[in-house]
């Protein structure tokens, strides 16, 4: 038999208790739609209540959507054993579900509150019987539930009996500290969901000790109902269970597990949250990574030409990407000419045996090579007829305290030279303006820029070269760039006009 598993987002809330990151208010009402809407998670866990006025006022826009879209029930507060106090902010706010944190061991319970679980249970049901009145539905987390289940299983299990005579809807299971092996995952929530099976477990997870997917399917497997995750893997420390990961691995490996996660989605907002935070996806980073669904050994392209050798079942289509061949000295004809074929071009053996000449000498270089150089390397090998037809002849670029920056450009488009000039937010987004301006005179649209990062090596001094790798979208498909020069805002105009060239 088949069983459904709820699948809760927490990055608007534990997500964002990773270090440096907060989302704004629009930002948070931007992926909550998203989250629940495109990617179809079951439900959100948006905020902390009493945390911060900002944080009320994104709660409450999220609220007022929720209830014209029908979803209200599908967002939770994270809420505390105060009397009632974060109660009446949710009602303030709109909201209609709470999870409820009370403390899931002894340890936690005798030093931090200093109580008697006899004591802490009242000032639950206090909570419970307020929110009962007002018609807010409770979740309780557990906090430190893992190492309750350790070293104080007792203790547990008297709140959970207390719990399991009141109207909670869902009794939520942390890994707090992130400290529990596959085994005592398993363990620990069989021993909970058959001594109430009539209760609904969810399983929140922490990746300290990089188990946390791992734990999750044990999870699974012992029977919990629900699965508490975060794009992109955010949250304190390590961070907590990975969405995109978790998602794969019950698609690919538990068969007898139904969730309603659109994976075409999970790369789009795996990107988005990326954007919002400032915090870059690591490169190797499963299902969401740059790297993961390319190919840099042109033994392994050779065998994808091959009946697919080098293919496993984590199709990048699922994911709503791509295969890439990366290029560089590990590359051989089979990477190279999956590339050239990309682009349209045909090469016989003897030219592709140069162009991979060069490309192998430009890696030992340590210089990268994108799709986006072929054809320059292909022209300067070859001495082809491919010819750059864009070029950035001048600009004055202006930065002065107090006024708003502004660049004057000139550029020569087949022979035919532009001036225009721009004010903008920085001096490159000036740039990018008189751009614009002289593209609408040819009535072509400029891509739009999606991501912009700067490489600068660790150690360097002010005068070091610097990377600027910008990523641009275009009529649906994306492409990346690439500059150097010692002057970042140089680089990266350097990284533009080679898109001017592509389209």
């Amino acid at each position: 038999m088949k069983r459904s598993v709820e699948i809760m987002d927490t990055t608007l809330r534990d997500g964002e208790q990773t270090s440096g990151v907060s989302f704004s208010a629009s930002e948070k009402l931007t992926l909550a739609k998203l989250l629940l809407e495109e990617l179809k998670v079951n439900r959100l866990e948006v905020a902390s209540a009493r945390v911060s006025e900002g944080e009320f006022q994104a709660v409450k826009n999220i609220m007022v959507w929720a209830r014209e879209s029908g979803c209200m029930d599908q967002v939770e507060v994270l809420t505390f054993v105060d009397g009632g106090t974060s109660l009446k902010w949710m009602q303030k706010a709109g909201a209609k579900v709470q999870n409820l944190l009370t403390k899931g061991s002894l340890n936690h319970l005798t030093y931090q509150l200093r109580k008697k679980p006899k004591e802490h249970f009242q000032d639950i049901n206090l909570v419970l019987e307020k929110a009962e009145k007002v018609g807010i539905e409770t979740n309780v987390y557990l906090e430190d539930w893992s190492n309750g289940m350790r070293n104080s299983k007792e203790y547990v299990f008297e709140l959970l009996d207390f719990l399991a005579g009141t109207p909670v809807k869902r009794i939520l299971l942390p890994d707090t500290l992130g400290v529990l092996t596959p085994q005592e995952t398993y363990d620990f929530i069989a021993s909970v969901v058959q001594m109430y099976p009539d209760t609904h477990f969810d399983f929140h997870g922490h990746n300290d000790y990089d188990l946390s997917v791992s734990n999750l399917m044990e999870a699974l497997k012992a029977g919990c109902h629900g699965l508490h995750l975060t794009v992109n893997g955010m949250g304190e420390r390590a961070g907590n269970t990975p969405l995109a990961s978790a998602v794969a691995v019950i698609n690919d490996f538990m068969p007898d597990i139904v969730i309603d996660v659109n994976e075409k989605a999970l790369f789009k907002v795996s990107r988005l949250v990326s954007n919002f935070t400032g915090i870059g996806i690591p490169l190797n980073k499963p299902i969401v990574g740059d790297n993961v669904f390319t190919q840099t050994a042109g033994i392994h392209a050779d065998g994808d030409n091959k009946k697919n050798l080098y293919y496993n079942d984590l199709l990048p289509e699922r994911f709503g990407r791509k295969r890439k061949y990366a290029l560089g000295k590990t590359s051989g004809k089979a990477n190279i000419h999956k590339n050239v074929q990309k682009l349209g071009l045909v090469l016989n053996d003897e030219e592709l045996g140069k162009v991979t000449k060069r490309i192998i000498e430009l890696g030992d270089k340590k210089e990268t090579v994108t799709i986006e150089d072929l054809p320059y390397i292909i022209s300067d090998v070859l001495d082809s007829s491919y010819h750059q037809k864009v070029f950035i002849k001048s600009y004055v670029l202006t930065h002065s305290k107090g006024l708003k920056p502004s660049t004057t450009v000139l550029v020569e488009i087949n022979g035919e030279t532009f001036e225009e000039n721009a004010l903008g937010d920085g001096q490159f987004d000036a740039f990018i303006n008189a751009l614009h301006n002289i593209y609408r005179q040819k009535k072509i649209q400029l891509p739009q820029l999606t991501n912009y990062a700067v490489r600068i090596p660790p150690g360097s001094k002010s005068d070091a070269l610097c990377e600027t790798i910008i990523t641009w979208e275009n009529n649906g498909s994306e492409f990346t760039t690439r500059g150097l020069d010692s002057d970042q805002t140089v680089s990266a105009i350097k990284a533009t006009e080679k898109m001017l060239n592509i389209i």
